[in-house]
């Protein structure tokens, strides 16, 4: 045998004989044919060849029978048993009764009376020694079978080897994969239990040693009868035919458990599939095998499989049957055929020549060691098999079904220097074939011309496989690997690399509260304040002290209202009050829980006795003692909250004040700098102003203050794309899916992340784990549907479904639509990984002119039927909320942080997404990205297609409102608006919707239409704008009093407003208040109005009341 073209043959250990002893120690509880005590002796087998018997030993009257037996064999490469061998064939143990001799006897008879086996797989572990008790399992018609309940009988055995099987570069880089094929589900009618028998086999090949292949083969498959569904768990069976034992031919702890098919990787995964699935594991035919077949991959067939995974996708998996040859007519072969592994002998036909096309891809997916599913089996067709596995190799067909069941070839696996020679045992005395597209084997690359040849020969030909795809026969099959063909990083190194790069902030020192410590804070102050006035005494008085002059109480009383006088005249005396008042109001709350109004005077004034009482106490106290520490006095309250500052900074967003929104997010992080959402909300704000530097600073702030926080993680990630760092990307995107494995916005992004890097596999991985985890939501969120048909029906017609007339034929559709009305039209397909769909061009068919104010205005039966295509309104205007693809999920998260990189890039895999594609929401976000980049006429042609797509969507109406007022066409914003705040749903930015068109209707002196859509803006969200719209109106109508409580309101919320302070004077001006007047115009002036109109209309106020400007 040529040597191996794997380079760990080169190493010494490898290349000579290992010798593997097998000591069988002991056996208990045997029984035999005449009862207990029998004479017996053990037969130890491996891989076909007896190792030897032990001594024939009696039995002890403790049913304990010492054996002390040991045979061997050898495990060396060119040898016949080798890794592979130990991997999946178990030793056998025949425990055998010798009868006693009768009269004129001249030979023993002996009795079968059970086997067991011994996986051998833990020397593949590095183990040189181990040892089991090994239940015995009878053979039928076996006195074990009648064993009392609370024997056990066993053997006791030991496995040992001088050194390793495996050295440690084979123990470290090689790989065992376990293969297990469980059942063929919904199989052709002419498979039928009565008639002639039949042998079904699925079959594959493997690299295992270097690049040679290992094949797998799983024979005597059962035919079963539809009717109940097979049970789990079910034990796994070990795939030979040589155990005579029913209980030994289990694996020992193997089974199969089954599972969700959600969890599964295979074609029958879906909701779709869930009915055909059910139906054929239940109640169509079946073929049973539960077969697990392992083998070792040295590290160099590690690699080898790895890269044909990736080369290739997908394994083929034959699947056939062949009739079952009696003893002589498979004699009468062998005679013909000679010797050579049976080269001249005659097959069987194969026929039912089917494949099944295993997606493999998902063990390139880090640390992933399993897929499992249901897989359909197709007519087996040399092109198709070429086109999507790029193997030209026939396992049943160029090689033989008895070459593999008769091990031809060395060491069970074939080469390409075999593949030729054992192509041979094939018939080729068929007319109907040319010879030499048989021997496919032998090509190396064939020509185009010969594969189109192949194909029509191989349709004709491959009618039985047919039978298949009408039946709708699939196979379930498991792969499952020891380790994981790509490692994944753990989530403790990934929280390390995190940690590394942005240190954890510590916690701020808990303060504590309570009475306690207001009374401590109370008497700090006294002592700070005695101190203050006795160093003021000193200056006043020291002299007299430091001379030494007696002072008399006339003297003391003159000094205290000399000092009274001093402290009154310099204002320290206020001062110490406004010092001491916080402590007295900690008092008061803290100590007397006194929070709520009194109920009347005399509850005030007999609370106020007692606090006075106890606070001269108190001081007492505080000036008896010796106090050095003092403390901070606390903040001033605040009357705004952290809530109402983010929303005035997102409206100085919207009106392009940054600076002033800089200031509103700067100040939530002044009275919280532990807040994380803060931190984000001022990156977001950075991100958007395009300060990517400072932006990145703020994510990771958030990341320092937790680790653990999911947003914190992917926007760090974000800013290190956009910087260009992307192995810290790849760490912080890993690190969001290990701290939350349920987001399916983490495996999104982590998804789109590696569509940036190219790594076509692992976003393959992360989509298809978003939209399981999204699927499995939705499946709970889902509520439960009634079983009457009626209420069906009912349930059917509200969920969304348009009736769609197509050509004067109508149609139901039988999929949930993306958004409410989706009509087919042709949108562009941009390629992810290059360009932005931004910069794709809008359909012609699409661009139409400007729908304004007749649009909106058409009748609901005109407008059913834009785009050729006619909706029933009735049902999709009362559907459920769509639901949004993992892709459209995402890009909500996006918009919201202004991460408009990811956003193009996660708005090209909608279009490209098979539950996407050009909804209602993808041009709407689409809009959104071009309205910020001021790009207004590819923002106004998406709106077009979204109002045609769902005209009763608020939020469209609300950005074309938008797009209409940012290009001064107030009259079609008018419009737009006023259709938004008409619908039952509010927009999603209502709140400036509604700031926008009262600004129109004030414009337009629509002062009664401005009041009450500001007034409805301040029952939403009271702001600054909100009332300052209140107050203008009121103004205008002449309703001083409301117009002043409305200014008031919107100055306390925001005092560097200078329009507010502007009508404040006119407002006070109007009521004749000189000095109120003169100072609102003094703070308008000081923070610059910029209002030339509202400036020039309180100058003409001022000439008529003949005040309100202190400069004359």
């Amino acid at each position: 045998m040529a040597a191996s073209p794997s380079f760990f043959h080169s190493e010494p250990l490898a290349t000579l004989a290992k010798p593997v002893s097998v000591t069988v120690l002991e056996g208990r509880d045997l029984r035999g044919v005449k009862g207990d005590g029998p004479v017996t002796y053990v037969r130890a087998e491996y891989n076909g060849v007896v190792l030897g018997d032990s001594p024939k030993v009696d039995s002890a009257p403790d049913g304990i029978a010492k054996y002390n037996f040991t045979a061997t064999f050898d495990c060396l490469p060119d040898g016949p048993h080798y890794l592979d061998d130990i991997a999946h064939k178990p030793l056998l143990f025949t425990v055998i009764e010798v009868l006693p001799k009768e009269k004129k006897q001249k030979d023993e008879k002996t009795v079968t009376l059970g086997q067991t086996v011994m996986d051998l797989l833990p020397l593949l572990e590095g183990s040189c020694a181990f040892n089991a008790t090994l239940p015995v399992y009878p053979v039928p018609g076996s006195p074990l079978e009648s064993l009392r309940p609370d024997a056990k009988c066993g053997i006791d055995v030991l496995v040992s080897v001088q050194e390793s099987l495996l050295s440690p570069s084979q123990l470290s880089g090689g790989n065992l994969l376990r293969v297990t094929v469980e059942a063929a589900y919904s199989v052709p009618e002419a498979f039928l239990p009565t008639g002639p028998q039949y042998n079904y086999m699925v079959g594959f090949q493997v690299p295992a040693v270097g690049e040679k292949e290992c094949p797998f083969m799983f024979k005597n498959g059962i035919l079963k009868l539809g009717g109940e569904k097979e049970p789990v768990p079910r034990p796994k069976k070990w795939p030979f035919g040589n155990i005579l034992a029913p209980g030994a031919q289990n694996i020992p702890e193997s089974f199969v458990v089954g599972g969700g098919y959600e969890e599964e990787d295979g074609d029958l995964n879906t909701p779709e599939e869930r009915d055909a699935r059910i139906q054929g594991e239940t109640l169509k035919k079946r073929i049973v095998w539960d077969l697990e077949r392992r083998c070792y991959l040295d590290p160099q067939a590690v690699l080898c499989f790895r890269k044909r995974i990736a080369d290739c996708r997908q394994w083929p998996v034959e699947f056939t049957r062949v009739p079952v040859a009696t003893s002589t007519k498979a004699k009468g072969k062998a005679d013909k055929g000679g010797g050579g592994g049976g080269a001249g002998g005659d097959e069987e036909p194969i026929s039912f020549h089917g494949v099944a096309f295993v997606n493999l891809v998902p063990l390139l997916y880090p640390g992933v060691k399993r897929v499992r599913g249901a897989f359909w089996v197709v007519p087996y067709h040399d092109s198709e098999v070429y086109e999507k596995t790029k193997c030209l190799f026939s396992l049943f067909r160029d090689v033989g079904h008895l070459a593999i069941l008769n091990r031809s070839g060395p060491v069970g696996m074939y080469t390409p220097h075999t593949k030729g020679v054992l192509g041979k045992n094939v018939k080729e005395d068929k007319p109907s074939r040319d010879p030499t597209l048989r021997k496919a084997s032998t090509i190396v690359k064939p020509q185009v011309s010969e594969i189109l040849i192949e194909a029509a020969v191989s349709v004709c030909q491959n009618l039985e496989g047919q039978q298949y795809v009408e039946a709708g026969t699939f196979l379930v099959m498991e792969f499952v690997l020891d380790k994981a063909l790509v490692p994944k990083r753990l989530p403790e190194e990934l929280a390390s690399r995190v940690k590394e790069m942005i240190p954890p902030r510590p916690q701020l020192p808990r303060r504590t509260a309570g009475a306690k410590k207001a009374v401590e804070d109370y008497h700090n102050q006294i002592t700070s304040i005695a101190g203050a006035i006795l160093e003021e005494y000193h200056e006043l008085f020291g002299r007299h002290l430091t001379e030494g002059y007696t002072v008399d109480s006339q003297t003391l009383e003159d000094q205290k209202c000399q000092l009274n006088y001093e402290l009154n005249n310099s204002g320290k005396y206020f001062a110490f009050k406004e010092q001491l008042k916080h402590a007295v109001v900690k008092i008061v709350r803290e100590k007397y829980l006194k929070t709520n109004a009194f109920e009347n005077l005399d509850q005030l004034q007999t609370f106020l006795s007692e606090l006075y009482v106890y606070l001269v106490d108190q001081m007492h106290v505080a000036l008896n003692q010796v106090v050095s520490h003092q403390s901070r006095s606390p903040p001033p309250p605040t009357f705004t909250t952290s809530e109402q500052l983010l929303l005035f900074a997102h409206e100085a967003e919207t009106i392009g004040d940054y600076t002033l929104a800089s200031t509103y997010y700067q100040e939530r992080l002044s009275r919280d700098r532990q807040d994380i959402q803060s931190w984000l909300d001022y990156g977001a704000f950075c991100l958007l102003i395009e300060d990517n530097l400072k932006a990145q600073e703020c994510f990771r702030e958030a990341v320092a203050l937790s680790s653990k926080h999911l947003h914190s993680l992917l926007l760090c990630g974000i800013m290190a794309v956009m910087l260009e760092h992307y192995e810290e990307a790849e760490v912080f995107f890993e690190d969001a899916t290990c701290v939350e494995p349920s987001s399916v916005l983490a495996w999104t992004i982590l998804g789109l992340f590696y569509d940036i890097q190219e790594d076509d596999i692992r976003v393959e991985m992360a989509f298809h784990e978003a939209t399981k985890l999204q699927k499995a939501r939705l499946a709970k969120e889902k509520p439960p549907l009634d079983s009457t048909e009626g209420r069906k029906r009912l349930s059917s017609s509200a969920s969304g479904m348009p009736t769609v007339t197509v050509g004067g034929e109508e149609q139901i559709s039988e999929e949930a639509p993306d958004t409410s009305l989706k009509p087919q039209v042709d949108a562009p397909e941009p390629i992810a990984s290059s360009h932005p769909p931004e910069e794709e061009s809008v359909p012609k068919m699409l661009k139409r002119p400007s729908m304004a104010s007749s649009k909106y205005r058409m009748s609901r039966k005109d407008v059913s039927k834009v785009g050729g295509v006619t909706f029933d309104l009735d049902a999709s205007s009362s559907a459920s909320q769509p639901t949004i693809t993992i892709f459209m999920e995402t890009i909500s998260f996006l918009m919201g942080v202004n991460a408009f990189q990811f956003v193009h890039r996660a708005l090209a895999h909608e279009l490209l997404c098979p539950q996407g594609g050009p909804s209602c929401d993808y041009y709407l976000a689409l809009a959104k990205t071009h309205l910020l980049k001021k790009e207004y006429s590819r923002a106004k042609d998406c709106l077009e297609i979204a109002v045609q797509i769902d005209f009763l969507n608020p939020n469209v109406w609300a950005l074309k409102g938008h797009l209409c007022f940012l290009t001064e066409n107030f009259s079609e914003a008018k419009d737009c608006y006023e259709r938004t705040v008409s619908f039952v749903t509010d927009a999603k930015d209502i709140h400036f919707v509604y700031l926008r068109l009262g600004s129109i209707y004030l414009e337009g002196k629509e002062y009664d239409k401005a009041k009450c859509t500001y007034l409805q803006a301040c029952r939403e969200a009271p702001t600054c704008l909100t009332w300052l719209g209140v107050g203008i109106a009121c103004y205008r109508l002449n309703e001083m009093m409301e117009a002043e409580d409305a200014l008031s309101e919107a100055n306390a919320l925001n005092n560097n407003n200078a329009e507010v302070w502007a009508y404040l004077a006119l407002v006070c001006m109007q009521g004749g208040r000189q000095l109120e007047a003169e100072q609102s115009y003094k703070y308008a002036v000081k923070l610059e109005l910029d209002n030339k109109d509202l400036l020039q209309e309180i100058k003409e106020v001022q000439l008529a009341v003949g005040f309100g400007d202190p400069s004359f």
